[in-house]
């Protein structure tokens, strides 16, 4: 039988976290000494520590692991408990990318002052276009690419031609930002006439005033861009006038590196 203290150094946990798993029960001591109160193991119980320390390292919570342990010996019940937070992990993940990307264009930004950079804001209008276009609800905002996808598909059969230039953009119909099921309008300017097919509707789209500001880099920008279109409409006599887009100049389908796209936030707008 091993003291406390002992089997600490060989499984490499506290006491205290010892004591801890005997409260919650996933690793009760072998006996208790009745009249002193010291807990003992055995070395039999050693594997039973490593495991709890595995799933530990890969994640798992200890009200989980208690779980697992119950089925430790079923390798399709393991599998799954894996699988599961295989895919928690790979969410994990993502976020911590987006907040480094983000964290990486915010110093990028920044002056030797402390100041962010100033966005550059013009007026300008878009020429009458006809455009191929699709519009759905989808889930997020980042999931846009399936919109593109959709296009691609059902456009490809006709070999429609792109005009030059092609004002590929996304409209966002909603009123307001949107945490879940933006309704999304996609677009590209065509030369020609064509056939709708199931999602893609061609039409013509007048001339529009928009106040626009590009950037490049991620879209974690996107706030402080949107920001200085916003100040700069107030700040010179406009009003907005319609609903919000994007035109994607160097967009993610022509580069795998967010920090090479380049992106024009557009505002609709007239003189007050």
């Amino acid at each position: 039988m091993l003291k406390i203290g002992d089997f600490s150094k060989l499984s490499r946990i506290s006491i205290r976290m010892l004591r801890h798993y005997d409260e919650i029960g996933i690793l009760h001591p072998e006996c208790v000494d009745d009249f002193t109160g010291y807990r003992y193991y055995s070395e039999a119980q050693l594997p039973l520590a490593g495991r709890i320390q595995a799933l530990k390292s890969l994640g798992f919570g200890l009200s989980v692991i208690k779980e697992i342990l119950s089925k430790y010996e079923d390798a399709q019940e393991m599998e799954q408990f894996l699988l599961v937070k295989r895919k928690e992990l790979e969410e994990e993940a993502r976020e911590t990318q987006q907040k480094l990307r983000y964290l990486d264009s915010t110093l990028k930004w920044l002056r030797k002052d402390g100041k962010l950079m100033d966005y550059n804001v013009t007026v300008k209008t878009l020429p009458e276009r006809y455009v191929a276009s699709v519009r759905q609800v989808i889930p997020a905002y980042e999931c846009e690419g399936l919109l593109w996808e959709i296009m691609c598909r059902e456009l490809e059969p006709q070999n429609v031609q792109q005009a030059v230039p092609g004002y590929g953009l996304a409209i966002f119909h909603d009123e307001g930002h949107k945490e879940h099921d933006p309704d999304v309008e996609i677009q590209i300017s065509v030369v020609g006439k064509y056939q709708d097919t199931e999602h893609v509707r061609f039409k013509t789209v007048p001339p529009i005033q928009i106040a626009s500001a590009t950037y490049k880099g991620s879209y974690e920008q996107i706030t402080r861009v949107n920001a200085a279109v916003a100040n700069w409409v107030v700040e010179n006599g406009y009003n907005f006038d319609g609903k919000s887009f994007c035109i994607y100049h160097v967009s993610p389908g022509q580069t795998s590196n967010p920090e090479e796209l380049v992106t024009e936030v557009c505002f609709p707008v007239k003189k007050k």
